[in-house]
């Protein structure tokens, strides 16, 4: 690492952090040119109940894509995962890429209608650092100071090149100091927050209604008056609902209705690239997938390109790495696909020559990966790997998994942030929460080149540091990537501007109905 590197970087950032636009990441303006009418509810099908608010402490799609709704971060990103200011209307950084100061927009309010101020956001940072939680805050943070109401420094022990990204994730969002004076229980369960909504009622095992913010930062937005977050957990159920007309729109459109849907003139379908990766996650803790040379067995005998096409019809690109194409360094390696004589070499080499039976686990209602786990069994039995498909409800499958009570199972990694060391840090730290995305897998030099990636400015040999550890992960086979998926929404035609986020939410306050 070298400071004029470093210094390249604060250029690049401090490009980026001097717009003050007020667009929403991921919207667009209406393509008519209509003037956004106001009111009415939005009703969003979404295959799992949200289950908490606590920002800090969750991860999950259900969780984090409701949690963003009422809480912001300082700084957001676009549509192509550009840094770009957001509660901060501007930041600097100095020259030794330590100290990072933020400027808070003039007049922010929360949504009870008191005043933003830099000490509500020092007191945020410093909860999600006593928390840590499941996307904790990596960087080397020495200090958080409110040097005034509205501006706010942070300083770090040493330069960490992903803090910016890092901060961008909604878990890194505002909320009142002393959380307003109540219990951290009694606040989460009534939320205040900064964002376009504001929570009006729950159900962990239901639907969520949320209410327009007044005090919503862009003025006259959200222009609906209610959201509604309806639980649909099968993905049929929800194309036939929103065809009937009892739904506005719906979340994880199922790639083989894409088409269909596409030809209806009553529904809109809209498309984004994604963070997101298929994957097959092996327990490593289970003897048969501990075995290296059976996890890359697996990889050789399935078509993956194949399996791409049989289920997503279009709606993905095949991979062969954790990281995207859609972010920073996603590598070219070379992977173990499509070979069923060096399958058989592998599981020869391996400690059960003669195969083995495993249960391979998956969320039901997904027709997707249905039809993954079915091509998946096909392509091992020739190996004598009997693979026993359980298909379970979505909260339980996830569940199952955190205990490590699997054997295999079908997932997608997501990264909330556009920097690489997210997605790496997730499915390869054995010391994070995650436990390298619950699969245990553990390998010294990963963890090393890991925290060197951290470290390192970004151009050629921070590039190189995420192409090796993409290299390692392709040939130890820990998970085996399958496709990056687009992100699909659909809406009923008189729902308008309802586009995704890059990293699969939908933040609404763009969206307005025809009345």
């Amino acid at each position: 690492m070298t400071r004029r590197l470093l210094a390249a970087l604060v250029t690049v950032l401090l490009l980026a952090g001097c717009s003050t636009g007020t667009g929403a990441p991921g919207s667009s303006g209406s393509p008519s040119g209509a003037t956004p009418q106001r009111g009415g509810t939005i009703t969003y099908g979404r295959a799992a109940a949200v289950t908490s608010f606590d920002l800090n402490n969750e991860i999950t799609a259900n969780n984090a894509f409701a949690i963003d709704k009422v809480f912001e971060p300082l700084v957001s990103f676009d549509t192509t995962g550009k840094i770009i200011p957001w509660l901060a209307e501007k930041y600097t950084v100095s020259p030794d890429l330590l100290t990072y100061t933020f400027i808070l927009r003039p007049e922010l309010q929360f949504s009870d209608g008191s005043p933003v101020t830099a000490a509500d956001a020092k007191f945020s940072l410093e909860r999600h650092l006593k928390v840590q939680g499941p996307l904790p805050l990596e960087a080397p943070i020495a200090s958080i100071t409110a040097e005034d109401e509205h501006t706010l420094t942070i300083v770090l022990k040493s330069p960490y090149t992903p803090f910016l990204s890092e901060l961008s994730g909604f878990s890194n969002g505002i909320f009142p100091a002393d959380f307003g004076g109540r219990s951290e229980k009694d606040f989460f369960a009534s939320p205040i927050g900064t964002g376009p909504w504001v929570v009006q009622s729950w159900d962990p095992s239901g639907d969520t209604t949320f209410t327009a913010n007044t005090h919503y930062w862009q003025t006259g937005k959200p222009y609906a008056q209610n959201l509604v977050f309806k639980v649909v957990a099968d993905d049929t159920q929800r194309i036939q609902q929103l065809q009937a007309g009892q739904l506005s729109a719906i979340e994880d459109v199922a790639p083989a209705t894409i088409s269909q849907l596409q030809a209806s003139q009553n529904v809109t379908v809209s498309e984004l690239g994604s963070w997101a990766v298929e994957q097959v996650f092996f327990n490593t803790q289970n003897p048969y997938f501990a075995d290296r040379h059976v996890r890359r067995a697996v990889a050789y005998a399935l078509d993956r390109e194949g399996i791409t096409q049989a289920t997503t019809f279009g709606a993905a690109e095949t991979v062969h790495t954790l990281i995207p194409p859609t972010i920073q360094y996603s590598a070219d390696v070379q992977a173990l696909d499509n070979d069923q004589a060096a399958a058989r070499t592998e599981l020869a080499a391996s400690a059960y020559p003669d195969g083995f039976s495993a249960t391979l686990l998956i969320a039901s209602g997904d027709s997707a990966r249905t039809q993954e786990a079915q091509i998946i069994q096909a392509a091992l039995k020739p190996l004598n790997i009997d693979v026993k498909i359980e298909a379970i409800e979505l909260n339980a499958f996830r569940e199952r998994f955190k205990a490590f009570n699997y054997d295999f199972m079908i997932n997608s990694g997501q990264s909330d942030a556009p920097d690489p060391n997210g997605l790496i840090t997730f499915q390869a730290d054995p010391d994070g929460f995650s436990h390298s995305f619950w699969t245990h897998y553990t390998n010294p030099k990963v963890t090393r080149l890991m925290r060197e990636g951290r470290v390192t400015a970004d151009g050629a040999d921070r590039e190189k540091i995420y192409a090796e550890i993409q290299q390692i992960l392709a040939d130890d086979v820990p998970y085996i990537p399958l496709y990056n998926p687009k992100n699909v929404v659909a809406s009923l035609a008189s729902v308008h501007d309802l586009t995704p986020r890059i990293n699969g939410s939908v933040l609404f306050q763009d969206v307005w109905l025809q009345q």
